[in-house]
């Protein structure tokens, strides 16, 4: 009587998760999924990366190379504008713009 009781609730689960993975077998593939791809997908993932911290390196040095060529532009300006007679005093920023606070506007009830 006891394993009536069992057969009864685990034949009908086995039986609706065969025909579950029958339907859904006609949408998506049932199989194990493949991680990876072995040796050969992990030595092309180490070749590309490789390959992109090389591309980085080179754009990490032409940037500093910009920033050099920028700096020495900026010192060429800044000497030629002192050499006029100009002095540092001169080149003041200019102020800040104020800033515009709205009135509090309150509201009455009738």
């Amino acid at each position: 009587m006891c394993c009536l009781g069992v057969f009864k609730r685990v034949v009908p689960f086995l039986l609706t998760f065969t025909v579950g993975l029958f339907i859904a077998s006609f949408f998506i593939t049932i199989a194990a999924p493949s991680f990876g791809g072995g040796r050969r997908f992990r030595a092309r993932e180490w070749r590309n990366l490789e390959v992109e911290v090389q591309e980085l390196k080179n754009e990490r040095s032409r940037l500093k190379q910009e920033i050099e060529s920028l700096k020495d532009e900026r010192r060429e300006i800044w000497g030629s504008k002192l050499a006029e007679g100009s002095s540092i005093e001169n080149f003041v920023p200019p102020p800040v713009a104020p800033t515009v606070t709205r009135p509090a506007v309150t509201r009455t009830l009738k």
